[in-house]
């Protein structure tokens, strides 16, 4: 590949000699996208004799501080590995004049990622029950790794529970860009936070666990979990109730394998996860924990809209009128369930 089609925030003739000298790999390397997030850039990376890798890098542009660690990722699939199924990490690059960021590298896992009704068609019926099996078996395994191998710690010094920290973070953010909050949005963060539920066991959390992050094998395992850059430690039931949440996607635009001919649905994962943990309160308390989820991607949304209308992110995927309305459709649906 020439410099000219190089993928963006890839040096590719500096990535391919790093990638020889490192995983000796044979170049030159054929480097395609993969994913279609606005978080960190993902490619997948295949030398001449067909060893394949998959590349992960801070986009490009300005960044906030703390956000884009993929060194911590790195190091986070590094400690977990041997608990949830991972890619294995072949090499990490800290130093930024190869490519402009750090970056690191791990070995490309072979499957369907379930973002859609395409995918979802490549699983027959069996697959796609034990895939809801795999899946929260997946989960319980992220929880049962303790937050101490992975360098997190299991409380704050001020014993703060993790999502009244998330509610008053999330809210900053949004009042802190200084345009208008979507509508209704304060108002369940108000509800959300006279209702958290009480923090009963603290643990490592993904952040970011739902079929789109998940690599399935034809036989609805789970090959690998996907994409811990939002991992920390706190209440490990938030990653429940947003695995609910994005399992019934339609209801905000997006996709979820609810209602599909023989997936389980979002109230059957809950009680699995309850069955395999002893936490009845994943039951008792879903909806609110799904509520909480939804809330949080409202803040996420209204953010993305806000970027795309400024002319930071370039054109948008979507009509700006589509992006300013999807933070009040998922305000709603968060309201729904606490009422």
């Amino acid at each position: 590949m020439s410099d000219a089609a190089a993928p963006p925030g890839l040096d590719l003739p500096q990535v391919e000699a790093w990638c020889a000298t490192h995983l000796g790999a044979a170049p030159p390397l054929d480097v395609t996208s993969v994913g279609v997030g606005q978080s960190n850039l993902t490619y997948r990376v295949v030398d001449r004799t067909g060893r394949a890798w998959a590349l992960r890098r801070p986009p490009t542009g300005p960044l906030r501080p703390t956000a884009h660690d993929v060194v911590r990722e790195a190091r986070i699939l590094r400690c977990v590995a041997g608990g949830p199924p991972v890619p294995v990490v072949a090499g990490v690059c800290e130093d930024v004049a190869v490519t402009g960021a750090p970056f690191y590298v791990m070995d490309f896992v072979e499957g369907v990622v379930l973002d859609g009704d395409d995918a979802a068609a490549t699983l027959d019926p069996d697959a796609r029950a034990r895939f809801g099996e795999a899946c929260v078996d997946a989960l319980v395994a992220v929880h049962e790794v303790p937050p101490e191998r992975a360098g997190l710690r299991v409380r704050r010094p001020d014993g703060e529970p993790y999502v009244v920290r998330q509610l008053r973070r999330w809210r900053s953010q949004v009042v802190d860009t200084g345009a208008p909050a979507p509508d209704g949005l304060l108002d369940v963060h108000d509800l959300l936070a006279a209702r958290v539920p009480p923090e009963a066991g603290a643990g490592i959390v993904h952040g970011d666990f739902r079929p789109g992050n998940l690599v399935v094998a034809r036989d609805g395992s789970v090959a690998a979990v996907l994409d811990w850059e939002l991992c920390t430690s706190g209440d490990v039931l938030t990653d429940v109730g947003w695995l609910t949440a994005w399992w019934r996607g339609a209801r905000f635009g997006s996709w979820g394998p609810q209602g599909l001919p023989g997936f389980d649905g979002a109230e059957a994962l809950a009680a699995r996860y309850a069955a395999r943990t002893g936490r009845a309160d994943a039951l008792e308390h879903l909806a609110t924990y799904e509520a909480f989820a939804l809330w949080r991607l409202a803040c996420i949304a209204h953010g993305v809209h806000l970027r795309f209308a400024g002319g930071q992110m370039g054109a948008a995927p979507e009509s700006l009128d589509a992006l300013a309305e999807r933070p009040r459709v998922l305000v709603e649906a968060a309201a729904d369930l606490l009422s």
